[in-house]
């Protein structure tokens, strides 16, 4: 169990501990950011739970092979309807919640983004965390602790997970994509996420061109600054999270002159312009035209 899972040492030895031993909760919060194995670590930990196996995941008996199948009946996993996980698809799982196992001795329910839940499913799911059946395990996975109600909180047990560390992501990239990242600002854009990584590990060579455009905005002339940031306006489709790496780039020159610190905020007013929908050309010409001013 969790073999293949990097970090968060000290979880894995608890629930490990909590199979070997016969104590596991009912309810259970996992918090952390994303891309981190919260989700990796609930499905290997259900589908301990869920082994017919003494010395449990045997990978052998019939609910390990189904689990493995994706097609074991006492295991579930929730995700959000569009945005948010409604009131219905927790009445739903009320409604399976109380049946007996099928084929395992108990059931495991994830709720994944399950701080994407709405008031009212909270309250609704807060009935079955008050009573759960005896057979039954829920494990609440999200990213936004507060966004949980303190009366669900109070009734899970709540494992906050770590970021991973820098020298793993590196190990794992090489060892899995056999990729070297280069640049110390694109490590920091991982933010400790593997996730994050895997998704970011291609396109250092894109990056690495919005990072000269930033560096070099006190070297070049409004003109040229627009002109040479071509690259940026082809993001569109990821604007957001280049947005996020251009501060990351702005955060580590202010480290160096504090008259970078005020080009954060120009960046964050452009990300809530593009949350109303304005236009994104014109939202990177006004804010690089600002980002250039702050900074000459």
């Amino acid at each position: 169990m969790f073999n293949k899972i990097i970090g968060n040492d000290e979880i894995q030895n608890l629930l490990k501990q909590a199979i070997k031993n016969n104590r596991t909760s009912h309810s259970y919060l996992f918090v952390g950011t994303e891309g981190i194995g919260k989700k990796q670590i609930a499905k290997e930990f259900a589908k301990a739970l869920l082994c017919l196996n003494n010395d449990k995941y045997c990978n052998t008996c019939k609910s390990c092979i189904e689990f493995d199948d994706n097609n074991n009946p006492d295991f579930v996993i929730l995700e959000p309807d569009e945005n948010s996980i409604k009131i219905e698809q927790i009445r739903e799982i009320q409604r399976k919640v109380v049946e007996k196992p099928i084929i395992s001795n108990q059931k495991v329910y994830i709720i994944d983004n399950s701080d994407k839940m709405t008031t009212e499913a909270q309250n609704c799911l807060l009935k079955t965390l008050e009573e759960p059946p005896e057979f039954v395990t829920i494990i609440l996975i999200g990213f936004n602790e507060s966004a949980f109600l303190d009366t669900i909180k109070s009734r899970c047990m709540i494992l906050h997970f770590n970021k991973i560390s820098d020298e793993n992501i590196l190990r794992f990239l090489e060892e899995n994509y056999q990729t070297k990242v280069n640049s110390q600002i694109m490590l920091e854009a991982f933010q400790g996420s593997i996730g994050k990584a895997i998704q970011l590990q291609d396109k250092q060579e894109e990056y690495e061109q919005i990072e000269n455009v930033i560096v070099n905005l006190e070297k070049r002339d409004k003109i040229d600054t627009l002109n040479g940031a071509e690259i940026i306006y082809k993001a569109k489709d990821e604007k957001f999270e280049i947005l996020d790496y251009i501060n990351i780039i702005l955060l580590d020159m202010a480290r160096k002159s504090g008259k970078y610190a005020n080009c954060i905020n120009i960046v964050e007013d452009t990300k809530k312009r593009l949350q109303s929908n304005a236009n994104y050309d014109m939202c990177i010409d006004n804010m690089l035209l600002k980002l250039w001013e702050q900074i000459n």
